[in-house]
């Protein structure tokens, strides 16, 4: 296979899992209004779930690790894709059949934490695809343009998930939503299973060793890596940037939803706005912004992250209401702007770490700062459900203080503004030691 059929391949097997991965919005939506409508779960209680079952993200540098050092069939990569959208199947369409009098909040965390463990296995694998792609000579996979490609194809399906989630919870129960996610994994599951991880010219891992000898050089080499400081920095400054702001978005959701009684296709569209908005930073990096310092993109995004909050502070005190902005538009296009800003650090922090990135350890240290991320927004989240209570914002009819904690949620966005010099000024890559 020449290099373009080798390239068109890499990019049919990474945009199906950066689709499906993007995609995961759609069955996410629905669980947001089973909980509400079919389990009658408060707002505080609905964070706390959707965080909590996040916890298998917080693994991933054990997955990379594994996927480093563990070859299955003579492949590092592709066969922890097919594990991870098998685990997802079985998750969903377990939650989508189960009866109603068996599916109480514990069975169904239990069964989501089974499904977000088999989407960190695969986005570890794909991560590492990506980092390892593009750092081949003489292909067309530059590491800023593959990542960009990736980052289209996740957003592209996250405005379909969201859109589609929108609409169909007009139309059908969440349970026929899990269902269609879980067919579209199999999808995933058929075409990575019928590719050779050969055909996408990776760099072959060759090794005598041991797999518990090679997992412990793999671990050695992954904390030589975070010693150098321009990786650890940078994951510290990463992380920081959202464990120390107090997330809000249950309460916000409750907000909208059961105070403010909008439909679900004016929440659905607003992801939407969001996705586009995501896809098209992802295009404007790729074609512009690349070229600039990573710390000056991550000042600029976190500063308007924090602007964003303060006008949430005007639209929850129905000042744009007042203006004569229906509640709808300011939702559909503000709210979901400012949610998708959250993620526009995703980008150039990848690109960043992908080039310092040591070879031969891509995955393990790519999975170290998505696990750390995760671990963040996990912190962020519990934080912003203290908060919520903190103020008096515990019920779904009392939110005159919400205005005082998204205030605070502003001012904790600001914050990492003075850590900032932890970001390295200029992209270099980090050759492996010897």
């Amino acid at each position: 296979m020449g290099a373009n059929g080798q390239e068109a391949l890499l990019r049919k097997v990474l945009g199906m899992g950066f689709l499906v991965q993007g995609f995961r919005c759609f069955p996410w939506l629905g669980v947001n209004y089973f909980l509400i409508d079919g389990l009658g779960v408060a707002a505080s209680s609905l964070q706390i779930l959707q965080n909590s079952a996040n916890l298998p993200m917080v693994a991933k540098p054990l997955i990379g690790i594994l996927s480093d050092a563990i070859s299955i069939n003579g492949q590092h990569r592709l066969p922890y894709v097919a594990i991870g959208a098998l685990l997802q199947v079985l998750s969903w369409i377990a939650i989508a059949t189960l009866p109603a009098t068996y599916l109480s909040i514990p069975i169904l965390t239990l069964f989501l934490l089974l499904g977000n463990l088999g989407a960190s296995i695969a986005e570890v694998a794909n991560d590492a695809i990506v980092a390892e792609a593009g750092k081949q000579p003489h292909t067309p996979s530059e590491s800023g343009q593959l990542q960009s490609f990736v980052h289209m194809i996740g957003s592209i399906g996250g405005g379909l998930g969201n859109l589609l989630g929108g609409l169909a919870l007009s139309h059908v129960p969440p349970k026929t939503m899990f269902l269609f996610f879980a067919v579209l994994l199999v999808i995933q599951y058929l075409l990575t299973i019928s590719v050779s991880e050969s055909s996408l010219n990776l760099p072959k891992k060759i090794s005598h060793q041991s797999k518990s000898t090679s997992i412990w050089n793999q671990i050695s080499e992954l904390g030589v890596a975070l010693h150098k400081p321009e990786i650890y920095h940078s994951i510290m400054w990463f992380s920081t940037s959202y464990a120390i702001v107090p997330l809000l978005n249950g309460t916000m959701f409750f907000y909208q939803t059961q105070y403010l009684n909008l439909p679900s296709s004016v929440i659905g569209f607003s992801k939407v706005f969001g996705q586009v908005a995501l896809l098209t930073w992802s295009i404007a990096y790729n074609k512009q912004f690349k070229k600039f310092p990573a710390k000056k993109i991550l000042f600029a995004l976190q500063s308007t992250v924090a602007m964003f909050m303060v006008s949430d502070v005007f639209f929850v005190k129905g000042t744009y209401r007042a203006m004569g902005i229906p509640d709808s538009v300011y939702v559909v296009i503000f709210s979901g702007l400012s949610e998708a800003l959250l993620f526009f650090k995703i980008l150039p922090s990848s690109v960043l770490m992908a080039a310092m990135c040591p070879a031969g350890c891509e995955a393990s240290v790519m999975a170290f700062l998505m696990s750390a991320i995760a671990l963040a927004n996990i912190i962020s989240g519990y934080f912003g459900v203290a908060l919520a209570a903190s103020v008096g914002v515990s019920a779904a009819d009392n939110f005159s203080y919400f205005p005082v904690a998204i205030l605070i949620q502003a001012f904790c966005t600001l914050l990492p503004l003075c850590l900032i010099s932890w970001v390295p000024d200029v992209s270099r890559p980090v050759k492996k030691e010897d």
